[in-house]
């Protein structure tokens, strides 16, 4: 494990203020403040938006299964937290292949039987949902969300990530659910600036910031639930919480059902 270059989930959770991290992450974090000042905002949303968006799956009662793609590391509210008080049978496997996330998402997660941690690369389609079943986390034919949740900008373009949510969706059955957030925006040059600057710091380990419509991709033929958006108003449970400052990139998806 190279610590000298940071990780995208090590940024996360410094970010959302854990304690996981180390000074390549601080010292990435602070150039991304920079050129984006809203950054630690935006962290904060999107982890709001996947507590709203598991709690309206699990309230519909339907599905008991979840994959959480590229999860990073563990902190309050994970997915399997928020499904269970629902369900307690609810059944959650956290794929990533970052090796600190792997320490500790199965130290936290050893007393929780159901719950498992995949170590796959999250383009590992059959991989992944074979290593679920073998772990009983995962039954075929019955209805499962999805999660890709600020994940798909770390995958570049030459490795399709719009492939990979078509191939993870036609693994579903129909009422199954895709909970998709990624960071957005119309600022071609913020684009670019940010693709340079995450590239240099985690050692080409990132994909890019996409335009509204390319993120828009990833849900076509899906049934959107309420809309796509600005995942701070993706059905919102309060006036309360962190919002944005500026608005120089957004976290942006929404959650949608397999027809």
């Amino acid at each position: 494990m190279d610590v000298s270059k940071a990780s995208v989930a090590r940024m996360y959770d410094y970010l959302l203020g854990g304690t996981d991290n180390y000074e390549s992450d601080w010292a990435a974090c602070e150039e991304l403040l920079r050129l984006a000042p809203s950054t630690q905002q935006v962290a904060l949303i999107n982890r709001q938006f996947l507590v709203r968006a598991v709690k309206y799956i699990a309230g519909t009662g339907n599905v008991k299964q979840y994959i959480d793609h590229g999860s990073g590391l563990p902190t309050q509210n994970n997915v399997h937290q928020v499904a269970q008080r629902s369900d307690k049978s609810a059944r959650v496997a956290y794929v990533d292949n970052d090796p600190i996330v792997l320490a500790h998402g199965r130290m936290m997660l050893e007393e929780n039987r159901n719950t498992a941690v995949i170590q796959a690369d999250m383009l590992n389609t059959r991989h992944i949902f074979d290593r679920a079943e073998e772990l009983e986390i995962y039954q075929p034919g019955r209805p499962t969300a999805a999660l890709f949740v600020s994940v798909l900008h770390c995958i570049p373009d030459e490795k399709d990530p719009w492939q990979l949510v078509r191939n993870v969706i036609e693994e579903l059955p129909s009422g199954s659910y895709l909970v998709l957030s990624h960071l957005a925006s119309d600022d071609a040059q913020l684009r670019d600036d940010v693709t340079r600057l995450m590239r240099r710091v985690t050692g080409d380990k990132w994909g890019r910031v996409r335009s509204f419509a390319e993120v828009d991709r990833f849900f076509e033929g899906l049934e959107i639930v309420g809309e796509l958006c600005d995942v701070s108003r993706w059905r919102p449970d309060s006036d309360l919480g962190p919002r944005q400052e500026q608005a120089e990139w957004i976290e942006y998806g929404g959650v949608a059902r397999v027809p």
